[in-house]
């Protein structure tokens, strides 16, 4: 979603200056009170003159956004976020090509998302989607996708500082070998996915290494 504003926030019996932030699944306050909410957690919500007003947890609480700006909030909050499968845009009409993982069964979230968006026919994969578990895949993946027609790869993996592969060996593997990175999206808590477009034709095959 990605608001943020600074505000009066009544929160109970507190009242103070506050940064609030609206995030894809949170509201977080910052400053001299401290709140993270989950949206699906808000109750009431409603515009009141300037304030954006709600309750949770058992308190009340009133954001003096301005009227215009509260009412762009409760927008915002009411409108249900898009679907992982939405976020990756995977459709029967748009179909993936999935590979990996290598090890253990795939990761629910990301199984939901790709039902009935999947295919077997190289050709007719609108992108490919690589779940990979240890940075020796990065080059396999590479190789795979180079005979493919479709540009667009989601490389899906853990996150955290511990992840292997990790963001950034994705990342500068993927740019040397031509691609471009132009969007990432969390897929459950244990693994994210960026979405990589090809810009330059598909290397040699011995061009392939993970340097």
């Amino acid at each position: 979603m990605g608001r943020e504003a600074s505000c009066t926030a009544r929160v109970g019996t507190e009242t103070a200056e506050v940064a609030a932030l609206l995030e894809s699944t949170t509201v977080v306050l910052r400053g001299d009170i401290k709140r993270k909410w989950a949206i699906a957690a808000l109750q009431d919500l409603r515009v009141d003159g300037e304030e954006l007003r709600f309750e949770v947890d058992d308190e009340a609480v009133a954001l003096v956004l301005g009227e215009k700006e509260a009412g762009r909030w409760l927008k915002k909050l009411q409108t249900p976020p898009p679907t992982l499968a939405a976020k990756l845009g995977v459709s029967a009409d748009n179909p993936a090509l999935l590979i990996g993982p290598t090890v253990g069964p795939l990761d629910p979230a990301l199984a939901q998302a790709l039902a009935g968006g999947i295919t077997t026919n190289v050709r007719e994969a609108r992108m490919l989607v690589a779940v990979l578990s240890n940075p020796s895949e990065l080059p396999r993946m590479a190789e795979f996708h180079a005979d493919m027609i479709c540009k667009t790869v989601w490389v899906v993996h853990a996150k955290g500082p511990e992840a292997s592969p990790s963001d950034t060996e994705v990342r500068l593997a993927m740019r040397n070998w031509g691609y471009v990175d132009n969007k990432t999206s969390a897929v459950s808590d244990k693994l994210t996915a960026t979405r990589y477009v090809r810009s330059e034709p598909p290397p040699p095959k011995k061009r392939m290494r993970n340097r």
